[in-house]
């Protein structure tokens, strides 16, 4: 399969442009399109047309739709956006398995998605899985992600959400595939976007859009308890994942600075209440960290902190992050873990990564192309995450501030 490749602009050289005020088609609700064409006095039909452009067919633009008048394509054109993404790197691995794509949007945003292919084996039918980004860069700060490096940039509308998948679906098209799983654990923290991100969801789930089921969605979270409580009183039935990473606090203070808003036993209970109302098994991804949070005691600690639960535990060896003094825990260590956690009765997988030289981690493409930090810069940070995580190891809280709007 030949794949179009885009290249973006070098590092630093991202276009100095505002941001596209037009609305994207995709984050549209049908009722809001069939309304613009009425008001127009124009048949309503011709928002379902719209649509089947959008999600239907392999149209990269509103010129690739015959079935439209050109004088309508350039109004539609004039109104909207038929795709939020200006252009896009795609880069493969793992004997292209593994798709990692970084989006530019409109302001010169960078933004990431990852598709994963799993071929079929003995009764597991074939897969593809789209990782998708909620934000531009993150304002959670964990350590040892790449995005967390960046810094927060901004909330992705839920057109430019979506247009992610649009992307790899085109992309699948043309071999006659489809996306069969979405899962929003790219770039920022979904559950503080999240009217942006449940619009998406609702986009995916409805079949007259892109008609994936809501069971193939799950939205990943660093434990923003105020969102979770919002998505119980919701009840919805894609998957809920939490990224717990840590089950002491003084550990997870370090790891997932959230947590000195919300304590892990807080984010937990909220899980576990949400697992309760809508009888959906929550996900808890950890990372393996070599020497931090891959002891006996952190397994027992997980292990007594989730015991009972409808729940199952990831554990997944860390990516190399350049800022980071830290490598992945060894495949012993990690299979000593899970071991530990099958014992307790929990539901345990580990998860191999894929894409590591192509950057299919998290943040790390676009951290790649927003240039390196000079070497004082990354001195720096891994002298205060040493330190950090030297005080988290002997058990002091940390007392260091979260990022301004973060946990507020």
């Amino acid at each position: 399969m030949t794949l179009p490749i885009l290249p973006l602009a070098p590092a630093g050289q991202a276009p100095a442009r505002g941001r596209d005020s037009r609305p994207g088609l995709a984050g549209l609700e049908p009722s809001d399109l069939t309304a613009w064409f009425v008001a127009r006095d124009l048949p309503g039909w011709r928002a379902r047309q719209v649509l089947d452009a959008v999600w239907r067919s392999g149209a990269a633009s509103i010129d690739d739709v015959p079935t439209l008048p050109g004088a309508l394509r350039r109004a539609i054109d004039e109104a909207f956006r038929f795709d939020t993404v200006r252009d896009t790197e795609i880069r493969l691995s793992d004997g292209g398995l593994t798709e990692k794509a970084l989006h530019r949007l409109s302001d010169g945003a960078l933004v990431e998605s990852v598709l994963m292919h799993y071929p079929a084996r003995g009764r597991q039918r074939e897969r593809h899985t789209l990782c998708i980004s909620s934000q531009a860069g993150c304002a959670a700060g964990c350590p040892f992600c790449a995005t967390g490096e960046l810094g927060f940039t901004r909330d992705l509308e839920t057109a430019e959400i979506l247009d992610q998948v649009r992307h790899a679906a085109r992309r699948l098209a043309i071999d006659g595939r489809r996306l069969t799983n979405v899962v929003f654990m790219g770039m920022g923290e979904p559950l503080l976007n999240l009217d942006n991100v449940l619009a998406a969801v609702a986009a995916l789930a409805d079949p007259t859009r892109f008609g994936l089921g809501a069971r193939h969605v799950t939205v990943s979270t660093s434990g923003v308890v105020p969102g979770i409580e919002r998505l119980t009183a919701l009840g919805p039935q894609f998957t809920l994942a939490v990224s717990l990473h840590a089950a002491r606090d003084p550990l997870r203070d370090a790891l997932v600075p959230l947590n000195r808003r919300w304590p892990v036993a807080d984010v937990v209970r909220a899980a576990r209440e949400h697992a309760r109302v809508t009888g959906r098994r929550i996900t808890y991804e950890v990372t393996m960290i070599g020497g931090i949070n891959d002891t006996d005691d952190d397994a027992a600690a997980l292990a007594t902190l989730l015991a009972g639960d409808h729940a199952h535990v990831n554990l997944i060896p860390m990516n190399p992050v350049a800022h980071t003094p830290w490598q992945a825990s060894p495949m012993p260590v990690i299979e000593r873990f899970a071991a530990r956690l099958r014992a307790s009765g929990i539901s345990t997988t580990i998860r191999r990564n894929r894409g590591q030289e192509i950057g299919a981690a998290c943040g790390q493409l676009a951290a790649a192309r927003a240039g390196e930090p000079t070497a004082p810069t990354v001195a720096r940070r891994r002298e205060r995450i040493v330190r950090e995580s030297a005080a988290a190891l002997r058990g002091e809280r940390s007392r260091e501030p979260l990022a301004s709007g973060v946990g507020d």
